[in-house]
């Protein structure tokens, strides 16, 4: 039976490398963005070296569009094993600087759209005794700072992933939240200190990876990735 791994917030870093990843380990990969081009550009490659990928466009803060979207995976590539919700929004600045808008719409894509996907996709997990749910958090995960909207939503969703963790772990379905707490070396505008100082999208994903693969015996619920050059706080 084909494995099925679905990626939401494909981008040209993290996400693409955890597509990467999986599509190496014989998965089929669903990747769920808002636009198009990137995803549909990435799919075509991952389809001509691997197994079928597929892009779907949606908006992960709709619970109509996250349902299509997951059905169309369903349908072309069959069940889903994995979900990686790696999609977040940033917005606003400060509590004068952010608009209701701008807020709401932080906690929609990255709180609202892992539930929307957990929603849909843990009764199949559950039925089958198995399956993963990985989600990305951030350093405001667990302490606020930088955007308000942000740390607000990133803080929801880390609560989301815990008590999700609690109803569906004894079910057989493993749970994982990833704290990134650091710069991810996606972005080509990085100085090259900054750079030196931040984390490998594709040593990033040799993590995703191996969650998904953990024995149920030793899972993780949490853990933290932060480059060697990052300062520790307390």
């Amino acid at each position: 039976m084909s494995r099925v791994a679905l990626v939401t917030g494909v981008g040209p870093g993290l996400g693409a490398a955890i597509a990467r990843r999986f599509a190496r380990e014989g998965f089929r990969v669903g990747l769920i963005a808002r636009s198009s081009e990137f995803i549909g550009q990435l799919a075509n490659k991952l389809s001509k070296t691997y197994e079928p990928a597929l892009a779907v466009t949606a908006d992960i803060g709709s619970a109509r569009e996250i349902s299509v979207a997951l059905a169309r995976v369903r349908s072309e590539l069959g069940p889903i094993t994995v979900l990686v919700h790696n999609a977040s929004a940033a917005s606003g600045s400060g509590v004068a600087g952010t608009t209701a808008e701008q807020f709401e719409q932080s906690w929609r894509v990255t709180a609202l759209g892992a539930f929307l996907c957990a929603r849909e996709l843990a009764p199949d997990m559950v039925a089958a005794g198995n399956g993963a749910m990985l989600f990305t958090g951030a350093t405001s995960s667990v302490r606020g700072g930088g955007w308000l909207a942000f740390s607000s939503a990133k803080f929801a969703l880390r609560g989301l992933v815990q008590s999700l963790a609690r109803e569906v772990w004894p079910k057989g379905v493993h749970v994982a939240h990833v704290v990134v707490d650091g710069l991810i070396n996606a972005d080509a505008e990085l100085t090259e200190n900054v750079a030196k100082d931040s984390l490998e999208p594709d040593a990033m994903a040799d993590v995703y990876w191996h969650l998904a693969q953990q024995e149920r015996s030793a899972w993780t619920l949490e853990l933290d990735l932060r480059p060697n050059g990052e300062q520790f706080f307390a």
